[in-house]
């Protein structure tokens, strides 16, 4: 049986499902509509064939066979899936408007440029215009018809899943007895997840619920010890009918996910892993789906806490307890996370919940990659998926002694300073060995190399490619040890690449802008005179995120409750109205001491790992912002971040501020040696761009210009001072001018 787009084989000789070699045989190709007709013909054998037919027929297939049978189902699944109306309802505006379209070409075609003709055509189909499109008869239906059509669709889902329900019953009744069940009974949980997961009816759920719930009560060991990853899926799939509009869906998912943590429980005392698994799932719910609804998920969690309450079995037992411990942490994650999804605009907030376990950390981290890459935040998600290496490679050194696999956070301090913050060090860390604990796909050798190599990718994405190196660096040992010739010579390839990248875009890559933000104000409740760093997009105006974080807020608070405070000046509280909420949105640049500048050499390492950042706000000693020369002082305030850019956020919070005052003499001795640099960049480009050093000299020299050079040295040299702490400056400033006039000569 072949499927849409597929090839099979012309058989010579009949046979059921013959797995034999189809080499050198001819190939034929299924239209989408011939494969749909054959699934149909199939469900259609499957439901009118006597049981114990079907049972001795199932009897004869091989392990193979039945798994061919399974995969025949689960693409049933997929094509009989229920579209909806509005879908019928698309596909008949879209049928309409290509009808019209193709009559006024082959119309075009026909009459070519002969006008009296053409224009006669044109009359008659204005005349015959509104008949056309009220007519039952051409291809545009009425909204009778497309309801009718919706309805046969959604009967025959329904039909053709529980055909496919009974067949899945009877598989495992047939099987349940061979010594081959274990390979059989995992196809036919996951044709039952994947059905969980399309669109279904109420009616074909209760039925489906049933049967899964018999699956497991059977056969137990099946989730808990053999497919872990589909109890992951299933708690996934139960989750989200928990938060299903209709009562009786609900109740039913309910129902299937308090047997299976009773389930759990009763194997070893305790539902380890269904509870990490039902935990890791809502927050990947809350925080992927879009037909999420939070009051009837709490309804749920509710009903499962009264069966807990009334099992009269397991009373005097400890599982009531761990069942309240469960729902209570689910119900914070769930605040947690639909704290976050409301701030989604504003990606920033850290959902607490999240921090819990190693496996949440996890999905959490996975979950803000995924969102950093949709807003193009590549430098944000390749970060996310190195912490999540770390985080990864901190528990399997707990768990494996592999000299080649990173010892913990601490290999990946090279890629970023942050990822200590994933270290497993404090005494309440859980340790790996727990039942559920680590147990995902990615707590193994190949989960740490797929998150490497999403990183590197995403660095490269962001035009990091020096990033991309120190992740290969990493990863390069561990294909070392496996001798994997193929991925060293991927690997090396792209660092060839990235290497190429460095050279030929030299002074041509821009990584971001960043913006101090000041809140104030009591409507910001947490957030009030609180002050981050925003990182936006390259070449960002201040104008921009003005305005970003203006409509943002004013949605939240009121268009007229929200003002911006233009200048950067300190904020003086008891000047602000208590009724309004206040933004400080101020430019800042990246700060370094002068010891740092001798490592930070080329234009990535002035760009990355960035703690601190400063921004200048003039004034004079009267209370005005600008003044004459001898007047004018300046203010630098050097901000210090709780982690370094870039980082799993696009803003972080600031820890420290300092503020250091220059005096006149202090902020003329640094405007010339801003003028000196920028002439010595100038004269020593390669090759020279004769209106760039244009510019500069003007700028610097020309004796037109304001508060320039020649008055610089007017004001401040052309006297020695009286105050003898002014000694060091004059004979600094007088040491730049003596370098200005040097590179005024080349």
């Amino acid at each position: 049986m072949a499927i849409a787009g597929t090839s099979v084989p012309q058989l010579t000789r009949p046979g059921s499902f013959l797995l034999t070699s189809t080499s050198g045989r001819q190939h034929t190709t299924f239209s989408a509509e011939s494969s749909r007709s054959l699934l149909i013909c199939l469900l259609w054998v499957l439901k009118n064939a006597d049981e114990t037919v079907l049972q001795k027929w199932f009897t004869d297939l091989s392990v193979l066979q039945l798994n061919r049978l399974l995969d025949l189902l689960y693409l049933c699944v997929s094509c009989f899936e229920y579209k909806g109306k509005k879908v019928f309802e698309r596909m008949n505006s879209l049928t309409f408007k290509k009808s019209k379209d193709m009559r006024a070409k082959l119309e075009e075609a026909i009459l070519g440029s002969i006008g009296a003709r053409q224009e006669m055509v044109r009359r008659s189909r204005g005349q015959l215009g509104t008949y056309t499109m009220s007519s039952p008869s051409g291809n545009h239906r009425s909204r009778a018809e497309i309801e009718h059509e919706a309805l046969i669709d959604g009967n025959l889902a329904t039909e053709a899943n529980l055909i496919i329900l009974d067949t899945l019953e009877i598989v495992v009744q047939t099987v349940s007895v061979t010594e081959s069940k274990e390979s059989i009974l995992g196809g036919v949980l996951k044709v039952l997840l994947h059905s969980m997961a399309c669109n279904q009816s109420a009616v074909y759920l209760q039925h489906c619920f049933a049967t899964q719930r018999a699956l497991v009560s059977k056969f137990p060991e099946l989730l808990f010890e053999e497919e872990t990853e589909q109890c992951a899926d299933l708690c996934l799939r139960l989750l989200r009918h928990c938060s299903s509009s209709i009562g009786t869906i609900r109740s039913h998912a309910a129902a299937s996910l308090y047997l299976l943590m009773r389930q759990n429980f009763e194997i070893g005392n305790n539902f380890a892993r269904v509870k990490m698994q039902v935990t890791m799932s809502l927050s990947s719910l809350v925080g992927t789906s879009q037909n999420f609804n939070e009051e009837f998920l709490r309804r749920s969690l509710k009903t499962i806490l009264t069966y807990a309450e009334e099992d009269l079995e397991l009373r005097e037992t400890t599982f009531p307890d761990q069942v309240q411990d469960l729902v209570f942490n689910l119900h914070m994650i769930l605040s947690d996370t639909v704290k976050m999804k409301e701030h989604q605009e504003d990606p920033e907030i850290i959902a607490k919940g999240y921090q819990t376990s190693p496996d949440l950390r996890l999905t959490w981290l996975q979950n803000m990659a995924g969102k950093h890459s949709e807003r193009s935040n590549h430098a944000e998600a390749a970060q996310c998926l190195v912490h999540s290496a770390a985080l990864v490679a901190e528990y399997l050194s707990m768990l494996e002694d592999r000299k080649y696999l990173p010892v913990g956070c601490v290999t990946f301090q090279n890629i970023s300073s942050n990822v200590l913050e994933e270290s497993a060090v404090s005494d309440d860390v859980v340790s790996p060995d727990e039942e559920g604990i680590c147990s995902g796909k990615y707590f193994t050798e190949s989960g740490l190399v797929g998150l490497l190599e999403q990183a590197a990718a995403s660095f490269s994405m962001a035009g990091m490619y020096e990033a991309v190196n120190e992740v290969y660096k990493v990863l390069i040992p561990i294909h070392e040890a496996n001798r994997d010739a193929k991925k060293l010579s991927t690997i090396h390839g792209k660092l060839q690449e990235a290497f190429s990248k460095i050279v030929h875009q030299d002074g041509k890559r821009m990584f971001g802008t960043y913006f101090r933000v000041g809140f104030y104000g009591t409507k910001f409740g947490d957030l009030d005179e609180q002050e981050f760093v925003y990182k936006e997009p390259a070449i960002t105006k201040l104008a921009e995120i003005s305005h970003r974080l203006e409509g943002f807020y004013g949605e939240r608070f009121g268009e007229d409750v929200v003002e911006v405070i233009k200048d950067s000046n300190p904020v003086d509280k008891c000047k602000l109205d208590p009724n309004k909420a206040y933004i400080q949105i101020t430019y800042v640049e990246p700060y370094f001491d002068t010891y740092e500048m001798k490592d930070r050499i080329t234009y990535f390492d002035k760009n990355y790992n960035l703690r601190r950042f400063m921004y200048c706000t003039p004034f004079t000693l009267d209370g005005r912002a600008h003044g004459e020369l001898h007047e004018q002082f300046k203010r630098k305030t050097i901000l210090t971040t709780s982690h370094a850019f870039p980082y799993i956020k696009t803003r972080v919070n600031v820890t420290h501020k300092e503020e250091i005052i220059l005096t006149p003499i202090e902020v003329a001795i640094e405007d010339m040696q801003k003028k000196t640099q920028e002439l010595a960049f100038a004269t020593h480009q390669d090759p020279a761009d004769p209106k760039m050093l244009q510019m500069v000299l003007q700028g610097s020299v020309g004796t037109t210009v304001n508060q320039g050079p020649l008055e610089v040295a007017q004001v401040f040299l052309s006297e020695i001072p009286s105050d003898p702490k002014l000694f060091r400056h004059h004979n600094k400033l007088r040491l730049c001018f003596k370098d200005f006039t040097k590179r005024s000569q080349f």
